[in-house]
């Protein structure tokens, strides 16, 4: 059996981001039970209705409905595909920047890395995008070239 010691950052970095997005608003630092089934489907594995029954007594043997981060990354890191090829990230980033550097400047407005970060998680708050552009944009130019991008998108 894996133990969380055991999961590689990458693996733990998409399992928190995942989690976090099913956690409680109260922040306890669990997640129901249930929604186990979800958020291995988000990460591309259907599990039928024996599959999800056998999910959750594995995840949640003492059936308490909830699941800390520990658990929840042990079982559902089997399911974490981490691209170990950075040059085809860097690729696929480059190709993305690409579609939003409509006039081949080299860079994008922050703006438009603003929309960029909305559309990935629209929950994120104002004061939040702000901090975010602020600290990606620290010369203050308004702009995004690649590196920095890559750079946010990659963590």
């Amino acid at each position: 059996m894996v133990e969380f010691e055991d999961l590689d950052k990458e693996t733990v970095r998409i399992l928190r981001n995942a989690f976090t997005a099913f956690e409680s608003p109260e922040k306890k630092g669990v997640i129901m039970a249930n929604d186990l089934a979800t958020i291995v489907e988000m990460l591309g594995h259907r599990l039928n209705d024996q599959q999800q029954k056998q999910a959750l007594r594995e995840a949640d043997p003492r059936n308490s409905g909830e699941l800390d981060f520990e658990s929840f990354a042990v079982y559902a890191s089997r399911y974490v595909e981490v691209e170990e090829d950075a040059e085809a990230v860097a690729k696929e980033l480059r190709e993305a920047f690409l579609l939003y550097d409509r006039d081949a400047k080299g860079y994008i407005t922050v703006e438009v890395l603003r929309d960029i970060l909305h559309e990935l998680d629209d929950k994120i708050s104002s004061g939040d995008l702000d901090l975010m552009i602020d600290e990606i944009d620290a010369d203050g130019s308004g702009t995004v070239d690649f590196e920095e991008f890559m750079e946010v998108m990659t963590g």
